[in-house]
C-alpha cells in the first residue's frame, strides 16, 4: 500500500472501519507523519525506544469499539507517536484529548508529529500512564494502547458515569477488555486476542 488513501480503503473493504466519522477521521490523518518506516502496511512498526505503533487494523478495531463523540472527554495511554491520539482528537473535537507517554523521547515526537498534522486538541503528558490523570478527569472514554497485567483500578475510577475503556489485558499476550461504567459497577467484555507492548508503571510493568 502506498498511500493512506489505499490503506483506509482496505480496512473498509474488511469491515473494520463501518462508522462514517471514523473513516473520516483515519482519511484525514496521514499515517506517514506518525511513522516513517512502512506506514500503511498493515502491521506494526518500530518508532524507537523499543517501541512500536499499532497495525492499522487494531487501530480501527479499538477505535470503532470505542464508540466515541464529539465533545467527550478522553485519556489515552500509550501515545507513542501519535498517531492514535490524532485519531481520537479528530472524533472527540471540539474536546481535548489528554494522552500519556512514559518515555519523554516519544512524548516529544508524538507533540512534534501532532502539531505536524494540525491536530490542535490534543495535550501530550510525560508520565506513569497506568495511575492515569485524575486531575484531568473523569473521563467518558479511556483507550490503553499498552498491555497490562490488569486492569488498573485507578483507570477505571477516573471512567464517569457511563463511560467506556479499552485495555489489553494479559501478560505476553493480551485480551482485549471493553469496561463499561454500569448503575452496578463496572461491566467487562472480551473483543478478542491482541498483542501489544507491556504499560510500565505503577500498576502495569516495573520499569
Amino acid at each position: 500500500m502506498a498511500s493512506n488513501d489505499e490503506m483506509v480503503d482496505r480496512l473498509v473493504r474488511k469491515g473494520l472501519l463501518r462508522t462514517e466519522s471514523v473513516i473520516d477521521a483515519f482519511m484525514s490523518v496521514d499515517r506517514g507523519r506518525f511513522c516513517t518506516s512502512n506506514p500503511y502496511i498493515d502491521s506494526p512498526q518500530p518508532i524507537g525506544s523499543g517501541q512500536t505503533i499499532s497495525a492499522p487494523h487494531m487501530v480501527a478495531i479499538m477505535t470503532e469499539a470505542l464508540e466515541l463523540e464529539p465533545g467527550m472527554s478522553v485519556l489515552e495511554i500509550g501515545a507513542g507517536s501519535g498517531y492514535q491520539a490524532a485519531i481520537l482528537g479528530k472524533l472527540a473535537h471540539p474536546a481535548t484529548v489528554h494522552t500519556v507517554e512514559v518515555v519523554p523521547e516519544l512524548a516529544k515526537m508524538a507533540e512534534n508529529a501532532l502539531e505536524s498534522a494540525g491536530i490542535g486538541n490534543v495535550t501530550v503528558h510525560t508520565g506513569d500512564g497506568s495511575i492515569g490523570l485524575g486531575e484531568e478527569g473523569p473521563f467518558d472514554r479511556i483507550l490503553v494502547a499498552c498491555g497490562a497485567p490488569k486492569v488498573p483500578p485507578p483507570l477505571q475510577e477516573q471512567l464517569a458515569e457511563g463511560g467506556m475503556m479499552l485495555i489489553p489485558v494479559g501478560r505476553r499476550y493480551q485480551d482485549l477488555i471493553r469496561v463499561r461504567v454500569t448503575g452496578k459497577g463496572f461491566s467487562k467484555e472480551n473483543l478478542g486476542g491482541c498483542i501489544f507492548v507491556p504499560l510500565v508503571g505503577e500498576f502495569g510493568v516495573e520499569i
